[in-house]
């Protein structure tokens, strides 16, 4: 997954974010890397291992087929076990009998038929110490099991080159030095991995405790908003009804007045719902390349310098729904979106991949919204259809007019 994102802002809550994808993206990429480490890794030792087998004038060139073919189904099990490996948890049990027993049978049955047709003790013993070392051991025990495991295969190497035949010697050094490494790189890079998931599970915990935060600070405005007016709303009608039969024309002022209190809560509590719907539309447009990518969909974006002074009342419901179009109607597969300025127009555009096995919305009232929502600043809307990808186009004028930014 890649992003060509240009920065947008200077603001720490934009930085954050963009930090917060770029750890997320770096902690999915290590893990790549770490599963691909493993396997070339293992993939030598098959070949080392062949190598040994085919120098042997004893055996046949049968046993190093053997041996091959073992061997590649043997890396492809234990890459069923790295998968589980990595959507384990903590309190998950050793070993999940439905998922990992074909692994570990076939990792059995190839430790078996290597150290038979190889006659070395460390070919057999090595897959089943490699697979034993993906298991879900605690951090400390896992621990143990390595240095027992490296002790073990350090000690059957000393048997297999005490007894080793002379024309084996030098294709057996290199099988010897790999097969004793294994264990210890494997749970070297594990444990690297288990750090990352729980810096990025820290990161999770510390968005939603940020979510969080916002949403009580928002009740705190509302409660106190509300409960301000609420109050003087309910002594002016108090007083309108003591006043209601000995002063009629005071009791009416009092009513006017409650109704001005009214009007008053109204207005604030649209000025505070607009506060906090107005965010910089660099942080839309990375909510909604963050919800294109939970929902599995390859995203990026890439934006002017200046994209936060963009009219966000306009382009910030937009973003939304355009994003919500993208995920109902789309493909799924990829989507890119921009904000650009050319003069005094600014120029918002999503293009996703179209879907082969939808049909386009007939009601459109997400993209009706979006149309008039631009033709009220002054601005048009353009889509583009094709066969393999679909774009919504909206153009705007950088200053917005104060009544349209009123009945946001």
């Amino acid at each position: 997954m890649s992003s060509s994102s240009a920065p947008v802002s200077d603001g720490s809550p934009t930085a954050a974010q963009r930090s917060s994808v770029r750890l997320a993206r770096g902690v999915t990429a290590t893990w790549y890397y770490t599963i691909l480490a493993l396997l070339i890794f293992e993939l030598g030792i098959v070949l080392t291992t062949t190598l040994a087998v085919w120098a042997s004038v004893e055996r046949p060139p049968a046993a190093s087929v053997a041996v091959t073919v073992g061997g590649l189904l043997w890396v492809g099990s234990t890459v069923a076990l790295m998968v589980d490996y990595r959507h384990r948890t903590d309190a998950a049990p050793l070993v999940r009998w439905r998922r990992q027993l074909l692994p570990l049978l076939i990792t059995l049955a190839y430790a078996i038929t290597a150290g038979t047709v190889s006659g070395m003790w460390i070919v057999g013993a090595l897959p089943l110490l490699q697979s034993l070392m993906l298991l879900n051991w605690q951090s400390g025990v896992r621990l143990r099991v390595m240095i027992a495991a490296t002790v073990v295969l350090i000690g059957l190497a000393v048997i297999d080159i005490r007894t080793a035949p002379a024309d084996t010697s030098t294709s057996f050094g290199p099988l010897v030095s790999f097969s004793v490494i294994l264990p210890a790189m494997t749970v070297t890079s594990l444990w690297w991995w288990d750090v990352l998931v729980r810096l990025d599970r820290a990161r999770a915990s510390e968005s939603r405790l940020a979510a969080t935060q916002e949403r009580l600070r928002v009740a705190t405005d509302v409660h106190d908003l509300q409960g301000h007016h609420l109050q003087v709303i309910a002594l002016q009608l108090e007083l309108a009804e003591r006043l209601m039969t000995k002063d009629p024309d005071a009791a009416l002022e009092q009513l006017r007045a409650a109704r001005g209190s009214v009007a008053e809560a109204q207005q604030g509590t649209r000025d505070l719902a607009m506060r906090f719907r107005s965010a910089p539309l660099s942080d839309e447009i990375a909510n909604a390349v963050d919800l294109l990518r939970a929902a599995g969909t390859s995203a990026e974006a890439s934006l002017d310098a200046g994209a936060d002074h963009a009219p966000a009342s306009v382009l910030g419901p937009v973003i939304r729904e355009t994003t919500t179009n993208v995920l109902r109607h789309g493909g799924g597969k990829w989507a890119r979106l921009s904000l650009t300025r050319s003069g005094q127009w600014w120029r918002y555009e999503i293009v996703n991949d179209a879907s082969a096995d939808r049909a386009p919305a007939k009601d459109g009232s997400g993209l009706e919204g979006v149309a008039r929502r631009a033709a009220e600043a002054g601005g048009a809307v353009e889509l583009r259809r094709g066969k393999q990808e679909f774009a919504v186009v909206v153009t705007v004028p950088n200053t917005v007019s104060a009544q349209v930014e009123g009945t946001r």
